[in-house]
């Protein structure tokens, strides 16, 4: 399976400079295929700005799935006025399912151009919302808004160490789209992306109080399930399995079927955190030899 440690390591390894211009509305990248763009900020001081492939550009998003004029940000009075100029794979706000063709930009608003998410800041304390968003960029998938491998990773070591402490069972499902490859072929990159951060969304609602969600790479996500034994980790498993089977998927206004293939493992004496990944990594294959859409918490 893909992996993406890439994008959730990218920023530890750069070093993200303050704007230089205050009290400005702006986008900020939170999440990109070209991760050298993620945290990089635009000020919107133009009455127009452009947004499209093309160097010409005001603000360049360098990828295929972006057309060479895509969008353009326009002043009207104090609104700024989001529009797509008839891209070929749509301009998108937040979480909506269908194209945007104008959108007055609110506080917040993140604009989903191809394969790159920006979100709007405005308001009187820029500099705040800045690193704000530059912080939460550090434990958060840009993409999917689930807790990032980083930050993944922390939460199972303090689950594992609490569950330990107290004598308390512990859970991990091990969540892979079925099939990711073709969705992508077929539907292209923006297709995909689309499919993941609904996948993103269900778990977030879905999930108890509690329990903690993040993408563990490409198509893969994990569920901490604290307190939680195996026969109920089972059962939250085929919850979620029958829940995003049913769900429905859109992207460019075309439905995609996805199913997902889940591993249940629960935490043992002596495991490290890598080997209760390991085990829910193992039982979630074994669920794709078996034919896949389907929960695996045997050994």
């Amino acid at each position: 399976m893909q992996r993406d440690d890439d994008a959730n390591t990218h920023l530890d390894r750069k070093v993200i400079r303050p704007p230089s211009v205050q009290g400005d509305d702006c986008v900020v990248v939170i999440y990109a295929s070209a991760h050298s763009d993620i945290g990089q900020r635009h000020v919107l001081k133009s009455p127009l700005t452009s947004i499209g492939r093309s160097r010409s550009n005001d603000i360049v998003i360098a990828s295929e799935a972006v057309s060479r004029r895509h969008a353009e940000i326009v002043k009207e009075d104090v609104q700024l006025l989001l529009r797509d100029l008839d891209s070929t794979n749509g301009t998108f706000i937040n979480d909506e399912l269908e194209r945007t063709t104008e959108h007055r930009l609110c506080r917040g608003d993140q604009i989903r151009i191809g394969d790159t998410v920006l979100k709007f800041l405005s308001g009187s304390d820029i500099e705040s919302q800045y690193h704000a968003v530059v912080a939460s960029m550090a434990l958060t998938d840009g993409l999917t808004n689930l807790a990032n491998r980083k930050h993944l990773d922390s939460q199972l070591v303090e689950e594992i160490a609490r569950a330990r402490r107290y004598g308390r069972e512990l859970s991990l499902l091990m969540i892979d789209v079925d099939h990711f490859k073709h969705v992508n072929d077929v539907h292209g990159h923006v297709g995909g992306d689309s499919v993941l951060r609904r996948i993103g969304s269900v778990l977030q609602q879905r999930l108890r109080p509690g329990d903690k969600a993040g993408r563990y790479g490409g198509e893969e996500f994990c569920a901490i399930l604290p307190e939680t034994g195996r026969t109920d980790a089972a059962r939250v498993a085929e919850s979620l399995r029958a829940k995003l089977a049913e769900e429905l998927f859109v992207a460019d206004g075309k439905s995609i079927s996805v199913t997902v293939s889940i591993g249940v493992a629960v935490l043992e004496p002596e495991m490290h955190y890598t080997d209760l990944y390991r085990a829910a990594d193992q039982r979630m294959y074994r669920a794709k030899e078996q034919g896949r859409d389907r929960v695996c918490c045997e050994e």
